[in-house]
């Protein structure tokens, strides 16, 4: 573990290779034509080369790129929103559309000034995409939403293909990482979408890196198989500016492989682990996988 005063030097296998080719560009400039926002370019992902310029896969954030929660390892622009772009939703839908999506992903900011925390738009969002994409498979991620239950009822209402709410941390560590989050909260937002939607896949992710034990890990790994979480992912936490909370320890590519294989034995239908796995990385992926776990059981 590092001091305060110690820098982490970070390890060869987390060099990431750039491809900016045409996929990575047209995309770019559809997004900004259409005014729409990325969790890929907001929270300088590692994997924006990969998903955009390969995959042809991203991460639409809705609600504005400014959040109501200042937590100490997001890149994400912090304040007081002042928009509420009622339009978005369509333009969203549009975008799925003319990428040709198989798979997307509709991540939300924290707006803790409006009432449904952005519920009522998450939803509406999942319902333009299916109107207007009837194959493509959706997978959304909410913050808490105030912890209010009706406001999860309106996003498991509009069924999403997943619900994933990432607890990022380990109980110890959330009141210095999270902000307004609370651990108990994150894994009862979870309990209570299985019990409304039991068919719906659930999913969380955790950052390691941040000071955390190994033992920590497993006991949030089983907190979140205690509340019925299907799809779990593991990636090292990397600090995105000098303002941000240190980076403790980078975890080897070995150690992510035993992480993995521990949580695999935990009851997970399926756990992606890695130095650059991020929560939304290669989704597309874990819905199948969820699809076909479902499949099974219903034999």
């Amino acid at each position: 573990m590092a001091t305060k005063e110690e820098h982490v030097r970070k390890p060869e296998w987390l060099k990431i290779k750039l491809n900016t080719n045409e996929n990575y560009t047209g995309l770019k400039k559809m997004m900004r034509e259409k005014n729409l926002h990325t969790v890929c370019e907001e929270a300088r992902c590692p994997n924006i080369h990969e998903c955009w310029a390969v995959r042809r896969t991203a991460t639409f954030m809705i609600l504005g790129e400014v959040c109501t929660r200042a937590c100490r390892f997001c890149a994400v622009k912090t304040g007081l929103p002042t928009e509420l772009d009622l339009e978005e939703p369509e333009r969203v839908a549009d975008s799925v559309q003319l990428m040709n999506l198989k798979h997307a992903v509709i991540t939300v900011v924290a707006r803790d000034d409006l009432k449904d925390g952005g519920a009522s738009v998450l939803a509406e969002t999942i319902r333009a995409i299916r109107r207007k994409n009837p194959f493509t498979t959706i997978e959304v991620l909410p913050s808490d939403m105030g912890g209010v239950e009706e406001n999860l009822r309106i996003v498991m209402d509009a069924r999403p293909d997943i619900l994933n709410h990432n607890i990022e941390t380990v109980r110890s560590l959330t009141p210095r990482v999270r902000a307004r989050a609370k651990y108990e909260r994150s894994l009862e937002f979870l309990r209570r979408a299985k019990e409304m939607q039991s068919d719906i896949p659930t999913k969380s992710s955790i950052m390691l890196g941040l000071g955390e034990t190994k033992e920590e890990i497993i006991e949030t790994m089983d907190d979140l198989r205690a509340n019925n979480v299907d799809i779990m992912t593991l990636g090292q936490y990397l600090q995105p500016t000098k303002k941000h909370i240190k980076v403790q320890k980078y975890y080897h590519p070995n150690e992510f492989e035993e992480l993995k294989e521990i949580a695999l034995s935990k009851g997970f239908s399926h756990v992606e682990a890695g130095p650059l796995v991020r929560s939304s990385y290669h989704a597309d992926e874990q819905v199948n996988a969820a699809a076909k776990n479902k499949a099974q059981e219903s034999k």
